[in-house]
């Protein structure tokens, strides 16, 4: 059965692939991103691929423009069955430059060692909001269709960041913390109402975002993307494609009875102790 599925940050690797896999099977497919030629380009990729989608401009950290998002969602397909928060990223601002703190870096000048003490409360605020209002706030608008109805759910990005932090980005390893303990309450309160809600977690996979932190130009790891491989049992990065089978799953009826969970799509990182 056709269902109308919401996607923002769907103008990225992960998320439209996310939704090129899910309008295969079917549905209609509304592609949300802040570019709106990014949302564009997935959506006309999928309708040429004989799909039915929408490429909408739209941003999670203002209700009026999701409303907006929303009512041509609507308009065009009818009520949202399915949402997937896939908006979220990092800010430099929220970053240390070194895993470690040492007691001369205190000592240490330079424009270019960021540490513990001189992170930009803004970069944090940014993160946070970006990752955990962006996944609060589209839900408080596109989950009002689905009260009451059966097989809608609501699906969250979260990250192996939310169970274990990495070094140097505290303010997005909490923001997704943040984001899985935010699928579990939100699992409990609207479990009464017929609406699921689950969330990913993936693993170390290449983005627009990270490429050029764990991977040279010529495509070589850099030494923290080496770090990552070596940690990660099955020895490689995530492919987008490897996020599919579960998002499948999570978004059909035969994950009816699951609700609350928030599954690690990692390479085996987060059961290796390193030893």
């Amino acid at each position: 059965m056709s269902k109308t599925i919401v996607l923002t940050g769907a103008g990225g690797v992960l998320c439209s692939t996310l939704a090129k896999a899910l309008a295969k099977q079917g549905h209609n497919i509304a592609v949300l991103d802040l570019r709106k030629e990014a949302a564009e380009k997935v959506a006309d990729a999928i309708t040429k691929n004989g799909g039915n989608a929408i490429g909408v401009e739209s941003n999670v950290l203002d209700k009026t423009s999701l409303i907006s998002s929303k009512k041509l969602v609507n308009d065009a397909f009818g009520k949202v069955d399915i949402l997937v928060n896939g908006a979220g990223g990092n800010h430099p601002s929220g970053t240390t430059s070194n895993p470690f703190l040492a007691p001369e870096d205190l000592h240490n000048n330079t424009d270019t060692l960021k540490t513990f003490f001189d992170l930009d409360p803004k970069g944090i605020e940014f993160t946070f909001n970006l990752n955990f209002l962006g996944t609060l706030i589209p839900t408080q608008v596109f989950a009002e269709d689905m009260v009451g109805r059966d097989g809608c759910s609501v699906l969250n990005i979260s990250s192996m960041n939310a169970f274990t932090p990495l070094t140097k980005i505290p303010a997005y390893s909490g923001a997704k913390a943040a984001v899985s303990n935010f699928t579990q309450w939100l699992a409990v309160h609207f479990s009464k109402v017929g609406i699921r809600v689950n969330a990913l977690a993936p693993g170390f996979f290449l983005t627009d975002q990270n490429r050029s932190l764990l991977t040279h130009a010529d495509g070589s790891l850099t030494p923290r993307g080496q770090q990552i491989i070596d940690q990660t049992p099955m020895g490689r990065y995530g492919e987008p494609e490897d996020l599919v089978g579960t998002t499948l799953w999570l978004c059909s009826d035969a994950s009816k009875f699951v609700t609350g969970i928030v599954v690690p799509i990692d390479g085996g990182f987060a059961a290796y102790s390193g030893v």
